[in-house]
């Protein structure tokens, strides 16, 4: 499998999961149809489906424009059913869907939203986690609890440390501020962002992370519980 990154609005990131065998596809939360619609059309790939890890706006605007173009199944959280445009395949949480070659284990992971799913494509060590948890950091808690989203990350923290993280938006730089300002001696945190600045410097994504890389350097991975989680999520909100 290949993945592709598709830049989507002004910081999302949408992903394409190729099966090179026989040229089809499944895309990852849609931010907006035009980018993928220009991908799939230059490398003549079948979209067959659309992939949601949670209902706003900017992870589902391209789902009715994708299926009605291509026919695509658009998949998600059962409870979010009746937020998710065009749904047609209702997921449950530690399902494994299977369809094709393409093979996930759905993780629920509230917090951010009550309904935010990751699809964890195990075998080749792949996460798409959406708005839950980003490089070096963590998504806003929405509709969610503190004690949610702490349970949700520290369920991703125990993967295999080499699976690749793939998030929901390049907020990476701006986050990397906020973990070297509570955790200003972290030698994996300095180096990592030298990286950062370097690939953003030539227009490269810092997508994607490792599991390894969040559990060294994400201050939000590093709270030892619930309590100290919710002042650094507190603190993040207004920094």
């Amino acid at each position: 499998m290949r993945v592709e990154i598709i830049p989507c609005l002004q910081d999302n990131y949408s992903y394409l999961i190729i099966d090179e065998s026989n040229k089809i596809a499944s895309v990852v939360d849609p931010s907006e149809a035009k980018p993928i619609i220009n991908f799939i059309e230059k490398e003549n790939i079948d979209l067959k489906y659309i992939l949601n890890t949670h209902h706003h706006f900017d992870h589902i605007g391209g789902n009715k424009d994708l299926k009605k173009k291509y026919n695509s199944v658009v998949i998600g959280y059962k409870d979010d059913a009746s937020r998710i445009p065009g749904i047609d395949i209702l997921l449950k949480n530690n399902q494994i869907w299977k369809a094709d070659n393409f093979e996930a284990k759905i993780m629920h992971i509230p917090g951010h939203t009550t309904g935010h799913i990751s699809f964890h494509f195990f075998k080749e060590k792949l996460i798409f986690t959406g708005d839950t948890l980003f490089s070096l950091g963590c998504g806003k808690i929405f509709e969610g609890t503190y004690q949610d989203m702490f349970d949700s990350l520290n369920q991703i923290k125990k993967l295999p440390q080499d699976t690749k993280i793939y998030c929901g938006h390049e907020y990476t730089l701006q986050n990397s501020k906020f973990c070297i300002k509570h955790d200003p001696e972290n030698l994996n945190l300095k180096n990592k962002i030298v990286e950062i600045k370097k690939k953003l410097e030539n227009n490269i994504p810092t997508i994607p992370s490792t599991i390894k890389d969040e559990n060294e350097c994400n201050i939000f991975l590093r709270a030892k519980d619930v309590e100290s989680f919710t002042k650094l999520r507190d603190l993040k909100d207004n920094f």
